[in-house]
Formats: C-alpha cells, structure tokens, sequence
C-alpha cells in the first residue's frame, strides 16, 4: 500500500456487526450520478453489506449529496463509513482508503458513476467462496452515451499482456489487495485498475470471471477513459512498461 497517508476525516459513520462484504464507493466530482450508483447498492439481494464513501475532495457538493442520501437511507445498511479527504489525493488513494476502512473480508469496487443489477454481488460473492480465487468479476453493461455489451472475458495473462480487459468494478479478497501493496497512483492518472490486475499476476493470485451482465458502466463525456487515459495513452504505456516488463503493449 502507499506509504503515505491521505488527510481524511469520518463525516458519518455507522459500525456493522461483522459484514460479509464492504462496498466501496469512490468519489470526485461525480455528484449528480450518486444517488443512481447508492440506489443500486441498497437494491442489492445480498444483505448485511457495508457501505464505505470515500469523497475526494470534490468541487461539486457530492460530500453533501452522500451525506443527504446516508440520511434517508441508513436503516437499509448494516454499517457505513463517510470519509472525507481533504484534500484531492487521487483514485488510487481514494480507494486504498476505502479498503484500509472497509471491515469485511471481501470489497466489491465502484466508482461513482456507475451501477449495479441486484444479484450482481450475490453472485460475485458466492462465486469467490467456491473458487477461493482472489477476485471475482462480471461481464458488464455499458448505458447512458453508449450501450451494449463489456470487453470482460476469462481470466488471461497472455490477454492482459496485450492491455485491459478488466474493469475495477470487481469483489476483491481484502487479503489480496493487502498482499499485492493496495493501487499504486499513475504519474500520469489512470490506468490504475490495469496496474492492479498486473500485481495480481506477479503474486500469483488469479480473478474469477462471470459471464453475466451484472455491472452496469456509465459512459459519459466525464469519464476518466475520455478525459484522461485515452490522451495520456503514450506516456501510461511507458509506465506501465517499466513498471512491469512481461507487457506487451
């Protein structure tokens, strides 16, 4: 994990009684896609989750809009944390954040402005105890500016040598993300979820992939595969490169 820690801060926070999977929500100027992404979460068929919100340091109310919604809806989870950074630290600390305060032993990963369909961590958790594989991924559902069907498929280091297939949104053994050293931030952000998956391979720890449309991924001209990765694709090959010499990008 990051040695360095981020300045955070509870804003509200209610302690489950031994939860069998923490939902980690990571947050930064995505506030108007929320309360879509925490609806999703309390639709959930899997009950006795905990809900961990880390904010960003966002500019558009969002800690506002996490706290309203906590509000209405606390009752429907066994726990929740709402953290705060105060200042913007990045996607990979937000979300070592998220696991470092997350209480059960498997965290499914979101982002913000993203969904999920009720069985989706049902699913992914009953498939990580059959296999005791170290994470558990579906194939997914893209909605809003594009539609149809994900990139997921089997778990492959001779595909992941070639580039990503993986999205972050995935329910990951806490012990793995541990034992890999937690998401490293990119000197050019993004590509983190793909450096994640490459830890996986070089500590021998292997995903498990469900076939099934259970995620739902927003792609919308705010995202960070618009904004960020795509124009920055040259200098994150390099990185990634370097940081792990067995690619083959």
């Amino acid at each position: 994990m990051n040695l360095f820690t981020p300045p955070v801060e509870i804003v509200r926070e209610k302690k489950a009684r031994a939860p069998q999977v923490s939902v980690i929500v990571t947050l930064y100027d995505y506030g108007h896609f929320l309360d879509a992404c925490l609806d999703s979460i309390r639709a959930q068929t899997q009950k006795d989750l905990e809900l961990v919100v880390v904010d960003d340091h966002s500019s558009d109310g969002g800690l506002g809009i996490a706290t309203r919604w906590l509000a209405r809806n606390e009752d429907a989870l066994a726990g929740y944390r709402l953290l705060h950074h105060t200042k913007n630290m990045g996607l990979a600390y937000a979300r070592n954040t998220a696991f470092a305060h997350a209480a059960a032993p498997y965290v499914f990963v979101m982002d913000a402005d993203n969904m999920l369909y009720p069985k989706a961590i049902e699913r992914c958790l009953d498939a990580i105890k059959a296999s005791r594989a170290a994470a558990v991924f579906t194939q997914l559902e893209f909605f809003d500016e594009r539609h149809g069907v994900g990139w997921a498929d089997y778990w492959s280091v001779e595909r992941l040598k070639r580039g990503n297939y993986i999205d972050a949104m995935a329910l990951v053994d806490k012990k793995a993300w541990e034992k890999v050293g937690g998401y490293t931030q990119m000197s050019a952000d993004g590509w983190e979820d793909y450096d994640f998956w490459c830890k996986f391979v070089e500590h021998d720890l292997h995903a498990v992939f469900i076939p099934e449309m259970l995620c739902r991924y927003r792609w919308h001209g705010q995202s960070m595969s618009a904004n960020e990765t795509r124009p920055r694709a040259p200098a994150l090959i390099l990185e990634m490169s370097m940081r792990h010499p067995w690619l083959e990008l």
